[in-house]
């Protein structure tokens, strides 16, 4: 009998998840599809910055693992930050740091569009021009998501601003420093959502702001992200998971959810494992697939797109296992499982592709 009832309690659990799957996958859809055009626009314009002084390090600290345990300080400082500013009811500040530190990323995306806009109208102008209109552009985007913060205007700031940093992190260090980065930072989202929970507290502050820090998938387009009601992830960590069999009630709820959520650390952390890939790993006499800026830049070979590609395909396969969780209405950790994901993709079609010795590079800790 208890075996018969434990069934039955998990083929009720396996109904709620797929019911919920079916009911959200719009949502979920339209946040992979984001997953994808994010990491796809930076390979696009990552020969645009794949020069040595674009380098956050410059050439000799790509292979440094010191300046990853300071990237992931600084992430964890401005986390605090942000918490300690929110409860102190200094959103303002909040907005200026946060529009300052992400105005320079939307304009490494804005640079390389503008670029091909002047080329394909055969429009030639001094550098200073371009880098001015580029300037005007980005202070436009941010003051359009400062005044109307609506899903799709924050979900295009998002992207770009992803792809900017995916770019401008993924030319930075070699794929194992990269590696080491994304399971630093798993362990702390993990820790960071389900133990101390302050990450939830950061994503609703982000969320009460209207800050493109993260990616917005509506159920519909009906969906209004101005009135997102505040405490959205805190709320739902609330709710009593203790009871075996949820209320009729509660499924109708959890039915009813909106729009879905993800931080785009959730990209940028995948995307970089892709860019460093296509960078970085050697060519093997490949042939050259990618070579549309011309010119001084370095095409993209071959195999370390084949390698880039599997990460992203890995990514995604990572996404799905997420999604599986997200379906029983709780937040979650996601870089557990798209960091994973994105890692094993990495190892799995950069073994195929290139041979498992030429995945490792030799780093140093100083």
């Amino acid at each position: 009998m208890r075996l018969e009832g434990r069934g039955s309690m998990a083929d009720t659990e396996l109904a709620r998840v797929l019911s919920s799957i079916r009911d959200q996958w719009v949502s979920m859809t339209g946040m992979a599809a984001m997953f994808v055009v994010s990491i796809g626009f930076g390979i696009f314009i990552q020969p645009f910055y794949n020069f040595e002084e674009m380098r956050a390090f410059g050439e000799e600290g790509t292979t440094e693992a010191g300046n990853i345990i300071l990237e992931l300080f600084m992430i964890f400082l401005f986390t605090i930050a942000i918490i300690w500013l929110a409860r102190k009811g200094l959103e303002v500040v909040i907005k200026g740091v946060v529009f300052l530190a992400l105005g320079y990323s939307l304009m490494m995306a804005v640079l390389p569009i503008l670029a091909i806009m002047l080329w394909i109208f055969g429009v030639e102008i001094d550098d200073l021009v371009v880098f001015a209109i580029t300037i005007g552009v980005t202070i436009a985007m941010m003051y359009t998501l400062h005044k109307y913060p609506e899903w799709y205007v924050v979900n295009t700031v998002g992207l770009l601003v992803g792809s900017g940093v995916i770019v401008m992190l993924g030319i930075a260090f070699v794929p194992v420093l990269i590696i080491l980065f994304m399971v630093l930072a798993a362990i702390y989202d993990h820790w960071a959502v389900n133990g101390s929970k302050h990450m939830l507290e950061l994503a609703d502050t982000m969320i009460d702001l209207k800050l493109p820090v993260l990616l917005v998938a509506p159920k519909d387009a009906s969906y209004s992200f101005l009135d997102q009601e505040s405490n959205t992830m805190r709320r739902d960590v609330g709710e009593d998971v203790n009871r075996e069999r949820p209320l009729e009630s509660e499924l109708v709820q959890k039915k009813s959810r909106d729009a879905l959520f993800m931080g785009l650390g959730d990209v940028i952390f995948p995307g970089m494992l892709v860019i460093s890939s296509i960078t970085f790993l050697p060519t093997n006499g490949s042939s050259v697939v990618f070579d549309f800026w011309g010119g001084a830049t370095v095409p993209i070979h071959l195999g370390p797109m084949l390698v880039g590609l599997g990460t992203l395909v890995g990514g995604l396969l990572g996404y799905l296992a997420l999604m599986t969780q997200v379906a029983r209405g709780k937040p979650q950790a996601g870089l557990p499982l798209l960091n994973g994901g994105s890692i094993l993709g990495y190892i799995i079609s950069g073994t195929i592709a290139l041979g498992f010795d030429n995945l490792w590079q030799d780093i140093s800790f100083l």
